[in-house]
């Protein structure tokens, strides 16, 4: 009972920081080996693989841009020599450009859209082959895809493609025996919320209009990931389960 998903074999992209660390470590103490993706944070995600080890759990560090197709087959290739299939899979790993939507470029709005949408088909089209199993592919969005944040237009943009893209993924790969769902996270004060130019004001009036509380940390999103990883969440499909203590439905 310690362990319900013991023997899986998970790969969570973004994995050395933030949300996706504590979604790599809530799996590996479930019972998954980890594939750990980063970008440009090797130490740390050799660190959490050395965590993840000492669980007495398999782990890698594989670095990859998830937008860019050349590097997510490299990426793949690097895991194939050590993992014959995988079970869950988290696509976590996001980026943006911080800035008024009239003030954005042709080159912002792919940046957004291949890191945070087009990534997950790159995912999907390369971890399903490895899933001759079944399993769990999780998309990480955020409350922007339905609401307006300021600065956030072409991100929020993203994101709503990337939950549009989820629910297609969930009817084609259904018959598989493959869920796909969203977590959409509210607040959360990661080294990411850093970037955002009114971090204070957001983080205010969330505490002050969140009905479960001031705080929302990555422990408590990486909660719904496993969630939905579990066996019980066989027939949840195609949703986006929002983690937000209650803030979205609050005015």
């Amino acid at each position: 009972m310690s362990e319900p998903l013991a023997g899986r074999v998970a790969l969570v992209t973004g994995a050395a920081r933030g949300i996706g660390r504590a979604s790599a470590l809530k799996l590996a103490r479930a019972g998954c080996d980890l594939v750990a993706n980063y970008y440009n944070s090797h130490a740390e995600a050799e660190a959490l693989c050395a965590e993840v080890r000492g669980l007495g759990r398999r782990a890698m560090a594989v670095a990859g841009s998830v937008g860019d197709p050349a590097s997510v087959e490299e990426m793949f290739g690097e895991i194939r020599t050590q993992f014959d299939g995988l079970d869950i899979v988290v696509s976590n790993a996001a980026s943006g450009v911080l800035r008024p939507a009239m003030e954005m470029k042709l080159k912002h709005w792919r940046w957004c859209m291949e890191t945070n949408a087009f990534a997950l088909a790159l995912l999907a089209q390369h971890a399903v082959p490895m899933m001759a199993r079944g399993g769990r592919i999780v998309a990480m969005s955020s409350l922007g895809s339905q609401r307006a944040i300021p600065h956030y237009g072409f991100v929020g943009a993203s994101k709503a493609a990337l939950e549009a893209l989820v629910r297609s993924l969930a009817q084609e790969l259904g018959p598989k025996g493959i869920r796909v769902n969203t977590v959409s996270a509210g607040v959360v004060d990661t080294d990411a919320l850093g970037y955002f130019p009114n971090r204070e004001k957001l983080l205010a009036e969330y505490a002050e209009r969140t009905p479960a509380g001031p705080k929302l940390t990555p422990a408590q999103v990486a909660d719904a990931v496993y969630l939905l990883c579990l066996p019980e969440a066989e027939m949840i499909n195609g949703h986006t389960l929002f983690v937000d203590g209650g803030f979205a439905v609050s005015g």
